[in-house]
């Protein structure tokens, strides 16, 4: 594997008995040359000393929110956009409670709160505290919050106690990093394409035909891939979300402008398909308001299928090619259906009529077919629509390594 040169490292280092195997994962880390940056909190300064620290990471240890050294730098926004990656280390019970309250008390916590990088947690922690249903249900939060954990594993602890909540040892959580940091290289230089939200068809000035769609799992994915370093172009029909600047974000309203400016981003190397697009449209739009009437009737054709148009362009298919179906009925018969019928290599359906899932809520639950394997069907619980972002994503960089 390619070292880690160029590659820049927040620690953020809590206080927990197991602060000493930072010490030693930071080494690791230094000697495959990535470059160091560590935050150590007021209770980290019980287990490891500031003076080790900067001798190891051979960089700066910051320590206040406020820099009296430097008050004209932000260390905590500064810090949050310098990192590629944020490793938590120790993760204690404390600290993950913290974190999943959006706590921002301490220069640590708010670093966090303000970066929009990939944090690996690497929890340490008594069994008793680790089994604890706080600190599951913590975790769990942060997870949709797209936060990895790495560990914890079971083992001897420094209480004389024996279980899980045992921190990773640092071989392990440097390779896991190492192998993310690798992963991203390749990524990087891989354009994906997703569509996300409903699109407005006018049969008036003022009125038209939509549907219930949030456009809500679209935008996560798009995060998900951000996040991970793809260069991801995001294609949307209205809605009131908010998408990071990393993102390239194409605002849209019609099923027409939605396909106008698909074929503009093509090539690309995965297209991604979760808007709901309207499947008519009106055949004669009126330039003026309709007035109240006892009965209207509203011709409508169809639109053109996006999905299909891409699926089936020989010169500029992507290599992965994922369609949405958002069905009310038969799930898995309409989803092998569409999978087959619009030539995709993935469909992922969910039920939209349940009341806890789908359109407008932020739970989902889906269940992936796969074209190269007919049978083979993978469904996602019932999770929040980050997680299951999270999940589709893993799976994606999977298949194209």
């Amino acid at each position: 594997m390619k070292n880690l040169i160029k590659k820049k490292i927040l620690f953020i280092i809590c206080g927990g008995v197991s602060a000493y195997k930072s010490l030693e994962t930071i080494r690791l880390f230094k000697k495959d040359n990535a470059e160091i940056k560590t935050i150590l909190t007021k209770s980290a300064k019980e287990f490891v000393t500031p003076l080790s620290v900067a001798s190891l990471s051979q960089g700066k240890v910051y320590e206040d929110l406020f820099s009296v050294e430097n008050e004209t730098e932000m260390d905590h926004i500064a810090l949050s956009r310098w990192a590629d990656v944020i490793i938590v280390s120790p993760a204690t019970a404390n600290t993950i409670s913290k974190l999943s309250q959006g706590s921002s008390e301490d220069l640590a916590s708010t670093v966090i709160l303000a970066s929009n990088k990939q944090v690996f947690l690497t929890p340490a922690m008594n069994v008793r505290m680790w089994e604890h249903k706080s600190t599951k249900d913590n975790l769990e939060k942060l997870k949709s919050f797209g936060y990895k954990q790495i560990g914890p594993i079971t083992g001897d602890m420094a209480c004389g106690e024996y279980g899980e909540g045992k921190m990773s040892d640092p071989l392990t959580i440097f390779n896991e990093i190492k192998n993310y940091l690798n992963d991203q290289i390749k990524i990087k230089k891989i354009k994906v394409l997703i569509t996300a939200g409903p699109t407005n068809e006018y049969f008036d000035p003022v009125r038209f035909i939509t549907n219930k769609s949030s456009g809500k799992q679209g935008y996560e994915i798009a995060k998900s891939l951000s996040k991970r370093g793809f260069d991801t172009t995001l294609i949307s029909g209205p809605t009131n979300l908010n998408i990071d600047d990393s993102i390239n974000l194409i605002k849209v309203e019609t099923a027409e402008e939605m396909f106008k400016a698909t074929q503009k981003n093509l090539p690309a190397d995965i297209a991604i398909f979760s808007a709901a697009v309207a499947d008519f449209k009106v055949t004669q739009k009126k330039n003026y308001k309709i007035k109240k009437q006892d009965s209207l009737i509203i011709k409508l054709e169809k639109n053109i299928d996006i999905l299909n148009y891409v699926s089936n362009h020989n010169s500029m298919r992507p290599k992965l090619v994922i369609g949405f179906a958002a069905e009310t009925n038969d799930l898995n018969k309409n989803a092998i259906s569409k999978l087959t019928n619009k030539n995709c290599d993935w469909i992922i359906a969910n039920d939209v009529s349940k009341k806890n899932s789908g359109f407008d809520s932020d739970y989902n639950e889906v269940t992936i077919h796969y074209k190269d394997n007919a049978n083979k069907k993978e469904k996602l619980s019932l999770k929040k629509k980050s997680e299951i972002s999270e999940e589709i994503v893993d799976r994606i960089v999977t298949q194209i390594n």
